[in-house]
């Protein structure tokens, strides 16, 4: 039996635009993607003797069967690598929150790929890795190279940004789901009226300004889903307040975060929040995301 273990980080939307729908029913996007330090740890063990793919969760919410994202990896990769399965356990231990508008899934699922990539010699490159993710969901791609990123079309052409100069970062996941299918079926009739200034928020990133970055969040999806659940604008309002720069809704939500240049304010922020929200957490940027082993 071989047995390998990675780091597999959220991710947050410093932008988000939805720029059109296509006819099968996919929304473009351009945004800007950052992978954050709150991760879960996925392990796979090859060759268990089983012939089957076994999965394990510390979280019991989550389905441990072909419904899960990280399940269906090692089933893609098997498909594509024409592998028999020989035994394959998965084992997540979750700290990244769930159904969050975080990727936590799609980390999961990337995170396999990469491990049964070493765990079976099969030597894929990066591209390789990520036209394989794009099957399995439209953040896979961006899970497996991390860092900061734009992504465009449906979220899959992935272009290499500078570093995001470093910030506290709180986050905030309020104890409610929101469907991201509804999102996006709400904001096509939706009226948009702030869009994220894009070319802005790559400038900021060029010169490492924090400040710009903050002033220059946005997501069009947070008046959607802040309309269905207030609590999402209230919580960035209580950020803002207590010294965030600048806050917003991670993407579909109900994940909001917000930015800090003082880690005594970062603190207290958390801990007001915490009283009410018991997935409250203090975190950073991660200037590469990437799955490595």
């Amino acid at each position: 039996m071989k047995q390998a273990a990675v780091e597999a980080h959220a991710k947050i939307n410093l932008t988000l635009d939805v720029t059109g729908r296509r006819p099968n029913g996919y929304h473009d996007v351009c945004m800007v993607m950052q992978s954050i330090g709150i991760h879960d740890k996925v392990t796979v063990s090859i060759g268990t003797g089983n012939g089957a793919i076994e999965l394990k969760t510390s979280n019991s919410q989550l389905p441990a069967d072909s419904s899960n994202l990280a399940y269906r990896a090692a089933e893609l990769f098997l498909r594509e690598m024409k592998l028999p399965c020989d035994g394959i356990s998965i084992a997540i231990e979750k700290h990244n929150p769930i159904a969050a508008g975080l990727a936590g899934g799609s980390t999961d699922a990337a995170a396999v790929l990469v491990l049964l990539d070493q765990l079976y010699d099969t030597h894929l490159s990066l591209e390789k890795h990520m036209e394989m993710g794009l099957k399995l969901g439209a953040d896979v791609p961006f899970c497996i190279a991390g860092g900061t990123m734009l992504a465009e079309g449906i979220g899959e052409k992935l272009t290499r940004l500078p570093n995001a100069p470093q910030a506290y970062v709180v986050l905030c996941k309020p104890p409610f789901a929101v469907s991201t299918p509804a999102i996006y079926k709400a904001i096509d009739s939706a009226d948009i009226a702030v869009r994220p200034n894009t070319r802005a928020m790559l400038d900021a990133l060029q010169a490492s300004d924090l400040e710009a970055v903050a002033k220059l969040l946005c997501n069009v999806m947070q008046p959607v889903t802040a309309e269905m659940h207030p609590e999402v604008d209230e919580i960035c309002a209580v950020m803002k307040e207590n010294g965030a720069l600048g806050a917003i809704m991670s993407g579909s939500g109900p994940s909001v975060f917000g930015l800090f240049d003082d880690r005594a304010a970062a603190e207290n922020a958390k801990a007001l929040l915490a009283e009410s929200y018991a997935e409250t957490f203090l975190t950073n940027f991660c200037d590469s995301g990437q799955i490595k082993l």
